[in-house]
């Protein structure tokens, strides 16, 4: 069964919505990563054949040669630094970071409302795993779990005090890494993922054979995790 899929303007960002709104028994909200958009990963929506509002914002800046970006990421200087191997972000302070997480706050903030008394899932992948855990470190609005893929921690030393907060305490975390990730290390996904207990957390892991991408494994993982909620 295919679901209704439109564009519209949601929470001031250009959005993907998948399936019925009113009907659905949760709200899911999917971020791309950089030089993506959001038709990459909509088609997840229709496969995982739940009963979920799916919603796909697309990240506010043009990213090069293709897709779009949470914040600039300069192409050339980013193919050398893949040259010396897989990345950890957790001493990177991206100057649009910041405006970033206010346009994704206000996304959940309006998320949250039209979700209502039903669970609110958020997963990120690559860079929008990383906004979007920097961004549920400072939110007051509460999700029910966190899914994050093949990503890393970023401004981690603005990170730090806040781990000591509640505002992931007790939050269903699962993080996905690929053990050949080209792009963003294992060890910076392992990190990721121990941070997210120190902070209270509780966290699944999840390590994976292939590299940055979303294999079937992790698939059936969200779509198991997403079955669960939706029984309440």
């Amino acid at each position: 069964m295919r679901f209704r899929e439109e564009t519209l303007e949601f929470a001031g960002l250009r959005t993907i919505s998948v399936g019925d709104r009113d009907r659905a028994r949760l709200v899911v909200v999917l971020l791309h990563g950089f030089q993506m958009e959001p038709s990459d990963l909509s088609p997840f929506a229709h496969s995982m054949q739940a009963p979920a509002w799916f919603l796909f914002p697309e990240a506010p800046l043009a990213a090069q040669p293709r897709g779009r970006a949470w914040w600039h990421i300069d192409a050339e200087k980013r193919d050398q630094a893949l040259k010396l191997g897989p990345r950890d972000f957790a001493g990177q302070h991206p100057p649009d970071l910041p405006a970033a997480r206010g346009l994704l706050s206000a996304f959940l903030a309006a998320a949250k409302v039209a979700a209502g008394a039903r669970p609110l899932v958020v997963i990120g992948f690559s860079q929008g795993g990383m906004l979007l855990c920097d961004t549920l470190l400072r939110s007051d609005t509460a999700v029910s779990a966190m899914v994050l893929l093949s990503a890393s921690r970023i401004a981690f030393d603005e990170w730090e005090p806040l781990l000591r907060g509640d505002r992931l305490r007790g939050l269903p975390a699962l993080v996905c890494h690929g053990e050949s990730d080209p792009d963003l290390a294992l060890s910076a996904g392992i990190a990721l993922r121990e941070c997210l207990i120190q902070a209270g957390a509780d966290v699944s892991w999840l390590q994976f054979s292939q590299g940055h991408e979303i294999p079937l494994i992790v698939w059936r993982r969200i779509r198991t995790l997403i079955l669960q909620l939706s029984q309440g």
